[in-house]
């Protein structure tokens, strides 16, 4: 009981009564060990003896032979198959290692091979025959098949590809596999079984001799064995599944295998064929070929399952059950009103803002408002800034805070507006803003010297604020206009610009432009006439005042070219 010992006590005591009895006994009582395998896996259980199990498990397997006693091995691994949980790691082999020393044997010494040699001396008296021989007098039929020392060797050289897959992604030995696998296909395929006659009688033997069904998880690499090997079906059937096996590993795709482990087109192909032909020789080994190898498709195909479940990961299949332990109560949801849903008389949607609420009440369908024509427009420059232009003249006495210039949305529309339609935005400067009002009183300053219509000789300009005289630049003005009258207008620089065109960089050398703002000017634009434009642009706004016809003219005859020269002085 638990009260009175541990839970490991008849996990150890087992241990040790296994560790003293011999094999025999050892059946007898891991037959106790299985029945209660669901005791085992309780809970008072499980945890402190698993690993207890799995030691005892592991000693015995140590014990046993894998050839003489293959049924009791599978019963304990089926036994820690029910033990432990599908996705225990340390079952479950996810590097893909395999047995290397699982290695075949066999005579390797052509000299001293008996393949071919007559054995025509007699049996001495009492000579013992060796297990899975025969006697000469119940010996079968000269075989058919045409066995030699040379067949013998590929054939078992084989079971080394079979053990070690990896190897037939080396080219060399690729090309042996493919060698041996050919010769030894062709053996099969032209040397069919009949019948089962041979095979029935050994086993026969077997049956009356031990009582039961004898199997040995190794292959018998006797010489004298080939003959009747290869005449046996469950035989050829190990042989052919090897194959099968074999090819699935070197397709697939295994989460543990080298980059370097990929088989070209050749390769691919070869298997391709070779595949179909070992299906068609499962087919025709008697009895019931065609259902053992339906069976064989059906078991590898659910191995690729396998395969992909521990490509991921082995995650578990058990899922646990959500169960939500609030109570349930029916709810009311209660209906919007109507006019917040835009569907009443107010219909008014309330956007938790109120330049936004204003925006989305302006149309009753918005998509529709904003598809509408009137909203493809872009207002040209005049129109846009007359308003700023007005407001920046000193004689209309309009205060700083509210001049249009101060207001956000206005700002963000000027600044779009400019980067389309006006030269002076892409322009460097020196000048330092401290704020986006700032920067738009500069650019209206500019403004209004070029569009037309628009008195601004009261308007100060930027580069008159960094004057000290920048109030007797301003009587100066007043009381002499035709020095307004001699700067250079917007149409001019165009017209001037259109007849330099890829000639500009002369003229520039005359306006003393440095070098670096004629990479920007070359930067900016690929147009030539642009270029020409920019480069007046630059020269007015570093000039201020003094961009004056006279001074423009003078630099065209220095350049020569006097025929713009006296187009502009004409205009």
């Amino acid at each position: 009981r638990q009260c009175i010992c541990s839970a490991t006590t008849p996990f150890v005591l087992l241990g040790d009564v296994l560790d003293c009895l011999p094999l025999d006994l050892c059946d007898k009582i891991f037959s106790f060990v299985e029945e209660n395998v669901s005791t085992w896996k309780s809970n008072s259980f499980y945890t402190a003896g698993k690993n207890y199990l799995l030691r005892m498990c592991n000693d015995l397997l140590r014990r046993l032979s894998k050839s003489q006693n293959t049924v009791f091995c599978g019963r304990i691994q089926l036994f820690l198959a029910r033990l432990f949980p599908l996705s225990e790691k340390s079952g479950l082999n996810l590097q893909s290692q395999f047995n290397l020393d699982n290695i075949t044997v066999f005579n390797k010494n052509e000299q001293e091979s008996t393949l071919g040699q007559k054995h025509t001396e007699e049996k001495e008296d009492g000579m013992e025959v060796e297990e899975g021989e025969m006697g000469e007098d119940d010996g079968p039929a000269p075989s058919s098949i045409p066995i030699d020392y040379n067949l013998y060797r590929k054939f078992w050289t084989l079971q080394d590809y079979f053990r070690n897959p990896v190897q037939c992604y080396d080219k060399f030995s690729w090309m042996t596999f493919l060698k041996y696998s050919d010769e030894t296909l062709a053996v099969f395929k032209s040397y069919k079984l009949d019948d089962m006659q041979a095979s029935k009688r050994k086993l026969e033997e077997l049956r009356a001799s031990s009582g039961e069904h004898v199997y040995f998880a190794k292959f018998l690499t006797s010489e004298k064995l080939m003959d009747l090997q290869l005449s046996d079906s469950n035989f050829r059937r190990h042989i052919l599944l090897q194959y099968l096996i074999l090819f699935q590993y070197l397709k697939g795709q295994v989460k543990f295998k080298s980059s370097s482990c990929v088989l070209n087109d050749d390769q691919a192909a070869w298997i391709e064929e070779t595949t179909k032909l070992v299906y068609q020789l499962l087919r025709e080994i008697p009895p019931d070929g065609d259902k053992f190898a339906a069976m064989v498709e059906h078991i590898l195909n659910t191995e690729e399952n396998w395969n992909a479940w521990k490509n991921e990961g082995c995650p578990s299949f058990v899922k646990e059950r959500y169960i939500d332990d609030k109570p349930k109560r029916p709810t009311r949801k209660r209906q919007a009103p109507e006019d917040f849903l835009g569907k009443g008389p107010d219909r008014k949607i309330f956007m938790g803002n109120d330049e936004l609420t204003r925006l989305w009440n302006l149309n009753h369908d918005n998509m529709e408002a904003c598809k509408s024509d009137s909203r493809e427009f872009m207002p040209s420059l005049d129109e846009f800034f007359a308003e700023a232009i007005e407001q920046a003249d000193p004689a209309n006495m309009v205060e700083e805070e509210y001049k249009v210039v101060r207001n956000a949305n206005y700002g963000w529309r000027a600044l779009r507006l400019l980067s389309r339609r006006s030269p002076h935005f892409f322009q460097p400067t020196n000048q330092k803003f401290k704020s986006l009002a700032d920067y738009l009183d500069s650019m209206v300053s500019k403004l209004a010297k070029e569009l037309p219509d628009i008195p601004s000789e009261e308007i100060k300009t930027g580069e008159e604020d960094d004057d000290d005289n920048g109030d007797n630049l301003l009587k100066d003005s007043n009381d002499s206009p035709s020095i307004q009258s001699k700067l250079v207008t917007n149409q001019q620089m165009d017209d001037v610009a259109a007849k330099l065109g890829a000639q500009w960089k002369n003229l520039a050398s005359h306006l003393e432009m440095k070098a670096a703002e004629l990479r920007e000017i070359e930067t900016d634009s690929e147009d030539v006439d642009m270029q020409a434009k920019l480069l007046l642009v630059a020269w007015q706004d570093r000039e201020g005042t003094q961009a004056t016809v006279e001074n423009l003219v003078a630099a065209l005859n220095a350049t020569g070219f006097s025929q713009i020269a006296d187009g502009l002085s004409e205009a």
